[in-house]
């Protein structure tokens, strides 16, 4: 696994953790690095990924419920809802970031996490959220 691959995976983990705990994301963050060890490059993506997704969840679940199309937010399972977090973070902040690169982190991190549907709906939100961010002009993405 790549050392981008293995931050995203950290920050997905420690986003879902916070979802599912209610802890805020530095006591979060405090006890995920006391059980894991890292280098410090794959640390900080993490750590900027999970802390930049949380602070713009409000703005992020918004444009997920948008794109979400018959799909109430509520509805979208929370593996699910934290890859697409994850993701339009992603999309929206860490332009850098090849679009088809974070769609295919996206995808294989529905497939790992998630369940049998979960990687083409993944995969139609994000598509939907960078129709949105970046416009038609640029080719659609297809995930593997």
């Amino acid at each position: 696994m790549g050392r981008r691959t293995k931050a995203r995976e950290c920050a997905f983990q420690m986003l879902y953790q916070s979802e599912m705990s209610g802890d805020p994301m530095e006591r979060v963050m405090e006890g995920f690095w006391r059980l894991r060890s890292t280098t410090p490059g794959i640390r900080a993506m993490a750590e900027r990924l999970a802390t930049g997704a949380w602070a713009r969840r409000s703005e992020i679940d918004a444009m997920i419920g948008e794109s979400a199309t018959r799909w109430r937010f509520e509805r979208i399972a929370a593996v699910e809802r934290t890859i697409l977090r994850l993701g339009a973070y992603e999309l929206l902040a860490e332009t850098q970031t090849p679009v088809a690169v974070v769609l295919d982190e996206a995808i294989e991190m529905a497939k790992r996490f998630g369940e049998a549907d979960s990687p083409a709906f993944v995969n139609g939100v994000l598509d939907a959220i960078r129709r949105r961010l970046h416009g038609e002009a640029r080719e659609p993405v297809r995930g593997k």
